[in-house]
């Protein structure tokens, strides 16, 4: 079985073709630039281009990068404040046609690693986070998800919520090199081991791909290690949000 998955993120709209039973893609992915400003109405018109692309008459599972309750948008997250109180999936059905699955992107990619990746017959409590332009995060036990965590609005100092302070773009913002960025990364997960003891911690996002060079950095008691789909898992993972409704 075959659906259109779709990870939108701040900087990027990216869809492909998902086999739900491999969670291998079986289409060349196709992004899109996120639209700036990324209104409702600017976003839905780019996701009616990628369903336009791969002239995609089913169902659509998208991950969505802001914290949402059955769908809805409770903030406007890193995109616009006019998302906030949105109805996501009938935004986009109205919009294409399709029937959509909306889930957060953190778990979407959750999904993807718990079914396929690194934290598949992973029994406890495994965490994805994920490192982009904020922080998402995905909970499970013993596979299970807990949806809707916002675990990147964790507080750091006088306030300020951590996806601001060690997020992949606080470190293209503030110019940091991997040195310096690892020891913000390291605070991070120092302060969620602690509060979830969880068994496993599995980094997606864009960051996966170049978590080779702060692995060795990182240095707290749970094992972190980065997801197998790397950048692909919201993807996968939104597809599979689309199987499961």
């Amino acid at each position: 079985m075959e659906i259109l998955g779709i990870d939108i993120g701040g900087s990027g709209i990216k869809g492909a073709i998902v086999d739900i039973e491999s969670g291998i893609l079986t289409s060349k992915r196709k992004r899109i630039k996120t639209p700036n400003p990324a209104t409702p109405k600017a976003v839905a018109e780019t996701i009616q281009k990628i369903v336009t692309h791969f002239n995609w008459k089913g169902p659509v599972g998208c991950g969505f990068p802001t914290p949402l309750q059955h769908g809805k948008c409770l903030s406007g997250g890193n995109l616009h404040e006019d998302w906030k109180g949105v109805q996501v999936n009938e935004l986009f059905a109205n919009k294409t046609g399709n029937n959509y699955s909306i889930v957060n992107d953190a778990d979407a990619a959750g999904l993807s690693e718990i079914n396929f990746g690194a934290g598949k017959d992973v029994k406890g409590v495994v965490i994805m986070i994920t490192l982009g332009t904020g922080i998402g995060s995905g909970l499970f036990l013993d596979g299970k998800l807990l949806p809707n965590t916002e675990f990147g609005h964790v507080l750091y100092k006088n306030g300020e919520i951590f996806e601001k302070y060690a997020s992949d773009a606080a470190r293209v913002r503030d110019n940091l090199t991997k040195k310096q960025w690892a020891k913000r990364l390291q605070k991070y997960f120092k302060h969620i081991n602690l509060l979830l003891s969880p068994d496993l911690i599995i980094v997606g996002g864009g960051a996966s791909k170049k978590f080779d060079k702060f692995e060795a950095k990182l240095n707290i008691e749970t094992q972190i290690v980065a997801a197998k789909s790397e950048n692909n898992a919201g993807i996968i993972g939104a597809a599979l949000a689309a199987k499961k409704s």
